[in-house]
Parts: structure tokens; sequence; C-alpha cells
């Protein structure tokens, strides 16, 4: 690990309390919580958020990720199912109420996308398990829902992975399977987003909303734009991309090319992007 200063100027001279040294403008700058937020500090702030969680993955010596993405919103299917139970005895109790009809068919909609929860596992699994001396670490985005069922399915393996979490209006908590040296929080979208990528070799990408839409659409613009190297990105669920994007029409109205397309492959297990990861990182 790196090493640390031999004293510690936080706890030295703290016997000495004369006016001037109570005073705030005193206090060492990196002390001083208050000078560090304010708006003129942002651009160092942002610098301390790369190089942190980048110093310690390299104590770490994790040098490969596979990021895998997902809605937040995805539960595992037990929990799934007890939803959709506790929706259909409300709706039988209320067959004419429109708000529980409403809601007993998102209740089954989240029980059929419960299989992404079991295939992001289930990817996590065999990258944990198949590549050699576990070099490639699972990373999310360290909440639930698919974050969770990847930071899982490493903890199952029996490996460590990393989570990358966000500062949100609302409390949003890392997953309890992340491995804790290796739990960050960002507050900068843009500076988390980095950190996706510094290292991966594979994106997977289940569905999602809007965030994770941000995260795919940034990964292609880079590698179409040749501002990285390029790594195959793996969208999980056909049905689910061709229903909610239209990449074709996007070629039709020439705003992308055909080649394009090519960035990105759709697979509907966790074996066939296994297959896809591993055959292009051991051949390259």
């Amino acid at each position: 690990m790196s090493q640390r200063p031999e004293h510690n100027p936080e706890t030295e001279n703290q016997d000495q309390e004369s006016p001037q040294e109570a005073s705030t403008s005193h206090t060492l700058a990196f002390f001083d919580k208050e000078f560090l937020l304010r708006d003129e500090l942002r651009p160092f702030r942002i610098e301390l958020e790369i190089l942190k969680p980048e110093l310690i993955l390299r104590d770490y010596k994790i040098s490969s990720t596979i990021v895998v993405f997902g809605s937040s919103r995805i539960m595992e299917p037990e929990t799934a199912r007890q939803h959709l139970d506790k929706a259909q005895r409300e709706f039988d109790a209320n067959p004419d109420n429109a708000e529980l009809s409403k809601k007993l068919q998102l209740a089954k909609r989240d029980l059929e996308n419960s299989k992404y929860y079991q295939q992001a596992w289930k990817l996590a699994q065999i990258v944990s398990n198949n590549n050699p001396d576990k070099k490639m670490v699972i990373t999310t985005g360290g909440g639930p829902g698919i974050m969770e069922a990847a930071n899982k399915g490493a903890y199952d393996a029996g490996a460590q992975s990393v989570g990358l979490n966000i500062v949100l209006p609302h409390e949003q908590e890392p997953n309890q399977y992340i491995t804790p040296e290796l739990c960050f929080q960002f507050y900068y979208f843009a500076t988390r987003k980095m950190h996706f990528l510094f290292r991966t070799k594979g994106l997977v990408i289940f569905p999602g909303g809007f965030g994770t839409l941000d995260e795919m659409f940034e990964a292609l613009t880079l590698i179409q734009t040749k501002k990285t190297k390029p790594f195959p990105i793996i969208l999980f669920g056909r049905e689910y991309w061709k229903k909610i994007l239209n990449f074709e029409g996007m070629v039709e109205e020439g705003t992308i090319s055909r080649q394009d397309l090519d960035l990105f492959h759709f697979v509907e297990s966790a074996e066939d992007a296994w297959d896809i990861i591993s055959a292009y990182n051991y051949k390259n």
C-alpha cells in the first residue's frame, strides 16, 4: 500500500488555542471542509474523485474489469414473485380498481424481468471463475437491482468486486456484496463514468433507464469517435433494446453508419456474453 506521512498534521499543535489559531483561516487547507467545498475548488474536488479510486485500485492491483450496467429496479426473482402475489390478492379483492389493475400488470412485468437479475448473477459467476488468475474484476454502479446481482455473483464465487456508488438526492446505499475496500462513492457523474471505462475489458448492459442509457451511449460514442480503444459492448435482451431504441432507424436517417451497428452485440444468456468477452480479450 502507499506510504502515509510520518507525522499527523491534524493533531500537531492542538494545545495552542490563541484567537489566531482558533480562526478557520489558520486551519490547514486540506482539513478545512468549508474551504474545500467552495465553488472555486470544484476542479480540485473532481481531481480528487479521479485520484482516490485510481490509487486504491492500483494498490489492489486491479487492472482489468468487466463492467455491468442495468436497472436498479430489477428485482431478485423471489422478491418479484412476492410482489406479484400481493398485487394479485389486492386486485382480486377489488377487480374494478384501475390502479390495482395497472399495479398487477407492472408486477407481472417485474417478475418477467427478474430473469435479468439471475443472468447478471450468473455472468459474474462465470467471469469470476473462468478468467486466468481472476484478473477480470466485476465492477458495477454499486446499487441494488442488476448491480447487486452482479456483485453478488462475484461474492458467491469468492471473488472481489468493485462498486462505484453515486450521491443522489434520494439516498443510494451500496449493496452488501461489494468488496468493502473497493466500494467507492462519487459526487460527480463524469468522474464515475471515467472509472467505469478506465480498465474495462467488456461492458455488459442489461435493461435499464436513463442512467443505463447515458452510460451505454457514452461508451458507444467514445469507441465510435476513437477516443478509446475498442472493447466488447454487449446488450442483454434483444427484445427490450429493440423495443426502446430504433438503431436501424438511426441508420436509415443517416445519423449513424451501418458499420456502427457492429459496435455492440445482442445476447440472451450469460454464457453467450462470456463467449464474446473471452474471444475478444484472449485473441487481442
